[in-house]
């Protein structure tokens, strides 16, 4: 069972190398690595050659410029072949060398599975190893999106035919275009799902839907207009329950784990 992973990138000399080596590093043998470079102008694309011998024939990758990250993530779903496909940000790596083969392990039950997504732990780029917030899927059910709760995106594998029959990312959103996504996977299709319960990720904190407080108040709207667009009612209000829940994440015991 091939799975297909996703980098999109621009200008991310800084960090690529920490994503492209997790995916180089994973036990798991059957896998395709798609690197989706924005036209960077720094060192990236350089940084990218250099781990083609290394991949032994399992990177492709292209770089040219796009619409942004959602146009990005939509061509490397254009490039997959494989039967599972994952997103890998340019600033994230694995947990693990063995997430992918558990990640294959949850699929491999003769196809009962449509989508399958564990946790993420959020990193300083000071200190990798420690844990500043865990952000848990255990939790999820559909009737959560309505409150702004979804799956850890980061964590979320699904079967490569339900992107070509239920559709990509959407464009004309800036920052909330995986929140609709999977209210169309979940909400609208009642995709079936299994919840790993294994840490999949590391992100480095920073992301693009918390860099200011007008980011926020845009990832929210956005939030309203993806639920009302897919038959779910919910307003700016009733968006404030999930961050009662992102209080609960930061407290950790000595190990990074939520008390």
């Amino acid at each position: 069972m091939k799975i297909s992973v996703i980098t999109a990138c621009r200008n991310s000399e800084r960090c690529i190398r920490f994503a492209m080596k997790s995916v180089l590093q994973q036990t798991y043998s059957d896998v395709e690595y798609l690197v989706v470079d924005g036209g960077s102008t720094d060192a990236t694309v350089d940084i990218i050659k250099s781990f083609e011998p290394v991949f032994d024939g399992h990177l492709r990758w292209i770089s040219e410029p796009d619409k942004g990250l959602y146009d990005a993530l939509n061509k490397g779903l254009r490039m997959s072949t494989g039967e599972i496909v994952g997103l890998l940000h340019a600033d994230d790596f694995f947990d693990a060398p063995d997430i992918l083969a558990r990640v294959a392990d949850a699929f491999g039950d003769g196809g009962t599975v449509d989508a399958v997504f564990g946790d993420v732990r959020f990193v300083r780029d000071q200190d990798l190893s420690q844990t500043v917030r865990y952000y848990s899927s255990r939790r999820f059910a559909p009737w959560m999106l309505r409150f702004g709760f979804m799956p850890a995106h980061p964590s979320f594998y699904a079967r490569r035919d339900v992107f070509e029959r239920i559709g990509h990312y959407r464009t004309d959103y800036r920052i909330s275009a995986d929140y609709e996504l999977l209210i169309r996977f979940f909400w609208v299709h009642r995709l079936r799902y299994r919840y790993l319960g294994f840490v999949t990720t590391k992100m480095r904190m920073g992301g693009l839907s918390t860099r200011s407080p007008l980011s926020t108040y845009i990832l929210n709207k956005e939030i309203v207009r993806a639920c009302r667009e897919n038959g779910i009612y919910t307003n700016l209000p009733m968006l404030t329950f999930k961050y009662l829940l992102k209080v609960s994440e930061l407290v950790h015991t000595n190990d990074g784990v939520p008390v």
